[in-house]
């Protein structure tokens, strides 16, 4: 739930506070169909606006089309090519449906000639449009910049994020009497309505070079500028990287384009005509070569995929030399009002194309008709474009992207030689104003708040206090439990960091305490890219055994809820010191030393056979040193200051850790090796979803007591977890070897989308799928054994601790997400070791889920 509340954290931690306001504003909504006059057929990409404004919108492939306003406004106007311009009056403030009749323009229609006649069905079989793409797509390869041998060029990117659609009320509020100098008038013709509030802006400059055989690519990041909050709870840096994430690069010869964390499938990708449906609707004779318009609809208008306009070469290339990509509005994509991507393309040095310049521009709100929202702009502007010109090897040595050391440091002199597009005076105040609120009292204050509620702790200034959904919890050994804690920030030093917390069972009657101290290496805040820092920690806790807390934060108020027995705890003393050091290839590694001592608690006891007689033990003490390597190429994060949480994308985690126990170290009782590995990797299935897949095993050298076995992950909470078995009891199954496999898949709504009615709920699919092997040799049984720890066994005497046999254990789920566009709840089956006592076979899990 935290990583995903992460996702939207930079979005709408500034927002919601303040389109409250905006929501409850009266708007103008006007929906309607548009016809052909003479022959009544609906009119697709027509442009539809209030008049004398920038509020503008297009009707869909069915000449449908939904405009709003929190201005007042009185008439809409509507214009297509080859028809008359024609302007509707409207009721201001009210909700109306309107149906529009064009009529054709004789003196168009001598230069564009359109038959139009009873559309039949349509069919790719004898299309000349559908025959056309397969033309741009037999010669994609030769159309991409990787068809080179080298290419070389100089980039410029500009991203503008602001709250938009917002009426003249909203920004007369008094909440905003401090701040009017932090509003805009659109300055041009773009979604997201008239008045808007810049938030951030970003600039860069880069040397891109790219060699074919072998395949190199190179960045050097020559310039960045960017505005700076000045707040615990945002990291520029790591605001950076999420919109990045969001709004990625779009290369139309890619088969699938990913934006909002989701694979859009290309026009132009290889199987297109089967989800899409293409016309020729001009023919541009003016311009050298011809160029021939090719309009598209998806199939279907929920699922994942552009509708737009695309320019094709006629000149035997079949290149794109345009393309104007949107998407419908009843897309399965929440949050989001509009999208828009221009493309842009230039001839080479060999007369073939390029991209040179790319524009996405997005429009988010809550509410899709109403109310403030989020706009946000990504301009890509490519320069000096050249071919064939080969590179010395040393110009791709080291990592395939570069910051210069000035990169950051550059004068406004040098912003204004290099950038390919002249800023506006409007983005210029951006830097200035955010500066100038970043050191307002009251914008400090009202990010305080925001830190509160989103992060989970109150700022303090050096120190903060929290996560606040760890105050208060309770279980049937601890009883209720109060817990107060907190670490210091940046703010106190950027060297020293230090974090505690206590707690207390008022039924144990015992307390829990949490003290740390780390030391970073190199000058940068522990959390941030790379870390090097030392650790040393002290723990007293108690912890359910097996579980660790990336998995289950066991303090957390809402995971107290739990099904089934829940009454086997151990109390830990963990003392631990550990060196981490992370390089810029994204490789990392981790060597630590820790002493454990555990004990039992609740109903969970420690004891061995001694001749028939039950021998009880009070505690196990074990020294550990442990090396953890691991490797995230591509890797980003959600980035805060206080704060890092990696995206899970296309790219594979490999993890492998080495723990060695050290008899009569400390007081170590037992030696033994610990080798365990995982590999993490979601796959892109383009219109079929995606699926996140983990491989993990491990193995155990030597003899050991159960609490030092793998303890296999379980769940007895309702809420589902995807690194655990939900229907696995805790405690149930441990194993000195096992591996496993997780299989998780979202269709994103591909089956759903297409049945109607259901369709508009715009829910989404997902399956997954547990399998886990393991066994236990003899030497670790206590069975064979009766020296060892004998397992675990219920009030009635029976055993609630197994090995796994031959067969394995096996859960899988079916279930629905987006449900309000932030649930998913799956039913969860379980499909071996029925007999054990107090299992569920079947369960309901819910899981918080927020996603485009």
């Amino acid at each position: 739930m935290k990583n995903q509340i992460h996702k939207i954290i930079y979005i709408w931690a500034l927002l919601l506070p303040l389109l409250a306001f905006q929501a409850s504003a009266q708007s103008t909504v006007v929906t309607g169909l548009i016809t052909d006059a003479k022959d009544k057929d609906p009119l697709p990409y027509v442009t539809v606006l209030f008049k004398g404004t920038n509020i503008v919108t297009r009707s869909d492939a069915d000449g449908k089309f939904s405009i709003s306003t929190s201005e007042k406004q009185s008439q809409i106007q509507f214009s297509f090519v080859g028809y008359k311009t024609k302007v509707i009056d409207i009721k201001s403030g009210e909700t109306q449906n309107i149906s529009v009749k064009l009529d054709p323009d004789a003196t168009s229609l001598n230069e564009v000639v359109i038959s139009r006649g009873k559309r039949p069905s349509y069919k790719n079989k004898g299309n000349p449009a559908v025959e056309l793409i397969r033309k741009v797509i037999e010669h994609k390869d030769a159309n991409r910049m990787e068809s080179y041998d080298q290419v070389q060029y100089k980039q410029y990117e500009k991203m503008v994020f602001s709250m938009s659609n917002l009426s003249d009320k909203f920004k007369d509020k008094r909440l905003f009497r401090k701040y009017q100098f932090l509003f805009e008038e659109q300055d041009s013709t773009k979604i997201g309505g008239k008045n808007i509030l810049p938030i951030y802006i970003e600039e860069k400059i880069s040397q891109n070079y790219y060699n074919k055989n072998p395949e190199k690519n190179k960045t050097i990041v020559l310039g960045d500028k960017h505005v700076d909050y000045n707040t615990p709870l945002i990291d520029t840096k790591g605001m950076s990287q999420y919109f990045e994430r969001m709004y990625a690069h779009v290369d139309i010869y890619d088969n699938n384009i990913s934006l909002l964390s989701n694979e859009f499938l290309s026009p132009i990708a290889g199987s297109s005509p089967t989800f899409y449906k293409f016309f020729i609707t001009d023919t541009i004779k003016t311009h050298n070569p011809q160029l021939i318009e090719l309009s598209f609809i998806p199939r279907n208008n929920t699922d994942i995929l552009f509708e737009g306009k695309i320019y094709i070469t006629m000149d035997g290339r079949y290149a794109v030399q345009d393309a104007f990509l949107t998407v419908n509005k009843n897309i399965n994509l929440n949050f989001v009002r509009a999208m828009e991507v221009k493309l842009d393309f230039d001839k080479a040095p060999d007369d073939r194309y390029y991209l040179s310049k790319t524009r996405l521009l997005m429009d988010f709100g809550v509410n899709k008709n109403k109310g403030g929202g989020f706009t946000g702009e990504r301009t890509v502007t490519v320069k000096d474009f050249q071919i064939n010109q080969k590179q010395a090897e040393s110009v791709f040595q080291g990592g395939k992207m570069v910051v210069s050391p000035e990169a950051e440091k550059r004068s406004e002199q040098f912003w204004v030689e290099n950038r390919a597009d002249t800023l506006s005076p409007s983005d210029l105040k951006i830097y200035k104003n955010i500066d100038t609120l970043s050191r307002m009292s009251s914008f400090k204050k009202t990010m305080d708040i925001v830190t509160l509620l989103f992060a989970g702790y109150k700022d303090f200034g050096p120190f903060e206090v929290g996560p606040v959904n760890t105050f208060y919890s309770f279980n049937s050994t601890e009883g209720l439990r109060l817990r107060l804690g907190g670490r210091t920030t940046p703010a106190l030093s950027k060297r020293y960091y230090f974090e505690t917390y206590g707690a207390y069972g008022f039924k144990d009657e015992k307390w829990k305490y949490f003290l740390s101290g780390t030391y970073s290496l190199n000058n940068k805040s522990i959390y941030a890219f790379p870390q090097q820092y030392i650790r040393g920690s002290f723990q007293r806790d108690t912890k359910i055994p097996g579980q660790e807390l990336q998995f289950v934060q066991e303090d957390n108020f809402l995971l107290s809820f739990k099904r089934g027995e829940n009454n086997m705890l151990l109390y830990n003393d963990f003392y631990k010191v550990e060196y981490m050091s992370e390089f810029e290839n994204h490789f990392s590694y981790n060597v630590s030393f820790r002493k454990w001592t555990q004990r039992p608690g609740g109903d969970l006891y420690f004891n061995n056979l001694v001749g028939n007689q039950l021998n009880a033990i009070d505690h196990i003490n074990t020294s550990e040193v442990s090396v953890a390597l691991r490797y995230a190429p591509n890797e980003k994060f959600y980035q805060g200051k206080i704060y890092r949480t990696p995206i899970f994308d296309r790219y594979p985690i490999f993890n492998l850790r080495y723990t060695a126990g050290l008899k009569g170290v400390f007081g170590g009782e037992y030696n033994y090796q610990n080798l365990a590995g995982s590999i993490d990797k979601r796959f892109y299935l383009s219109q079929l979803g995606y699926s996140d897949v983990t491989v993990e095993g491990g193995y155990i050298f030597g003899k050991v007591p159960f609490p030092l076995l793998t303890i296999h992950r379980a769940n007895q909470t309702y809420a589902y977890q995807l690194n655990s078995y939900n229907l696995m009891n805790f405690l149930e199954f441990v194993s000195d070897h096992y591996a496993s496999l997780n299989i998780d898949h979202n269709f994103n709504g591909f089956f759903l989308n297409k049945i109607p009615l259901l369709k508009k709920l715009k829910l989404r699919e997902i399956v997954s799928f547990k399998i886990l092997y393991g066994g236990l040799r003899d030497e670790n049984n206590p069975a064979v054994d009766k020296s060892l720890l004998q397992f675990p066994v219920n009030s009635a005497g029976v055993a609630t601790t197994y090995s796994l046999n031959k067969d394995p254990y096996m859960e899988g789920s079916v279930g629905l997400g987006n449900i309000f566009k932030l649930l998913r709840v799956d039913l969860v089956k379980r499909f071996s070791y029925l007999e054990h006592p107090v299992v569920s076979t079947w369960g309901v899990r819910a899981r918080v889920k927020f996603d485009f």
